[in-house]
């Protein structure tokens, strides 16, 4: 079997464009992968038109290993957020494209399950007034659709330093949360790298009461040693590595012990496999993995298939219930979230199809997401198409 042409589908809303693609074979075999770029969906898509002559064309597609080196070192320059993207695009699509072959799920060819059920937490459900009373009827909703989990950056557009009154009303949106969950669900804590370590100390500090279920990127991603500052300070579980886009660039984080929880984004690190060596990694450090994943259904299903066959595997990230969920139409066989948790599929592959016509629907847009900008929350970014 091998690879004849790549079709390239982007289905767009103001905030985020998900790009989809689809790997096609001589055999008539078709697989789909899936990643959400943040302002640089074009530049993928070139990239691709480039390696599709390059590296992808003739390429046997059982042969992941092989495709993803030539793809990754094969042009020489240092791979980074968009090459590791479009590697990752293709990769999941070869998966997928290996499952449906051997009429087996992806997990299966991972290794096998080690889990029936992998926990999904929401996001994207705050797009509603930033006030206490909006946030606890929208927190109260999550809950009535059965999750067990939620996200939440209560931080407005603070940027290294928060004052004292924002302080305040950050932690009253906290606790307006917090009370309409209840105290078993998991409230996790989203900082998106906004601050210098002594203020996500002592914000860290401030919320504390309400149990967060974890720290997320409490400071710019670049800087290990701000990180390691915080996560010696402070008395909860530190995540971080949805914008680091090479597992081997994961070392030097496994070895400063400064994290619990590493994010790799399946759709940015390289795809599947890439993404369960990382975790293979992760175990040897005691440490868990809950991807980054602002994709749409594809890469929903793409990162289960690490969930469900990685012992270390704590949860998984989802927007499609609240965030433009009408975009879900574009994917037949989208996992759904029941009572809290996604459950294993034995569909071929990864278990879905991208709908063209449905994808058709969303034309591509100048999509925005800028977390310094006022009412960022809401995802309708000024002046965006409606």
């Amino acid at each position: 079997m091998r690879i004849t042409g790549i079709s390239t589908h982007v289905v767009g809303t103001p905030w985020r464009n998900l790009t989809y693609v689809q790997v096609h074979t001589d055999e008539g075999l078709t697989g789909v992968g899936e990643t959400r770029m943040l302002g640089h969906t074009d530049a993928l898509l070139g990239y691709l038109h480039e390696a599709k002559t390059n590296h992808i064309l003739g390429s046997d597609p059982f042969a992941v290993e092989d495709l993803v080196k030539r793809m990754k070192y094969g042009d020489y320059g240092r791979a980074g957020e968009i090459v590791m993207s479009g590697i990752a695009v293709i990769e999941m699509a070869c998966w997928d494209i290996k499952g449906k072959a051997l009429g087996v799920p992806v997990w299966q060819l991972l290794g096998g399950k080690v889990t029936d059920k992998v926990k999904a937490y929401a996001n994207g459900w705050y797009t509603t007034e930033r006030t206490p009373e909006a946030y606890h009827k929208a927190a109260q909703g999550v809950m009535e659709r059965g999750y067990k989990a939620l996200k939440i950056d209560p931080f407005g557009t603070g940027h290294f330093e928060l004052d004292h009154e924002q302080s305040l009303y950050a932690v009253s949106l906290i606790e307006a949360v917090r009370d309409a969950i209840g105290p078993d669900a998991e409230l996790m804590l989203e900082m998106h790298g906004r601050f210098s370590p002594a203020t996500a100390v002592r914000l860290a500090k401030d919320l504390a009461p309400f149990k967060p279920a974890w720290l997320e990127e409490p400071v710019p991603p670049e800087n290990l040693k701000a990180l390691e500052k915080v996560a010696a300070k402070v008395d909860m579980p530190v995540a971080t590595g949805e914008r680091i886009h090479d597992r081997i660039e994961f070392r030097e984080l496994f070895e400063s012990q400064a994290v619990d929880i590493i994010q790799p984004d399946v759709g940015h690190i390289g795809g599947i496999w890439e993404t369960r060596k990382l975790a293979a990694t992760a175990e040897t450090h005691y440490m868990l993995v809950a991807p980054h994943n602002v994709g749409g259904p594809v890469l929903t299903a793409a990162s289960l298939q690490v969930g469900f066959t990685s012992p270390n595997f704590k949860i998984l990230e989802h927007f499609n219930d609240f965030a433009d969920a009408e975009t879900k139409k574009v994917v037949k066989g989208a996992p759904q979230v029941v009572d809290g948790y996604f459950h294993l599929s034995d569909a071929p592959g990864l278990g879905v199809e991208l709908d063209v016509d449905a994808a058709a629907e969303f034309p591509q847009q100048q999509a925005r997401f800028d977390l310094w900008a006022d009412g960022w929350e809401q995802r309708k970014p000024k002046g965006a198409a409606q």
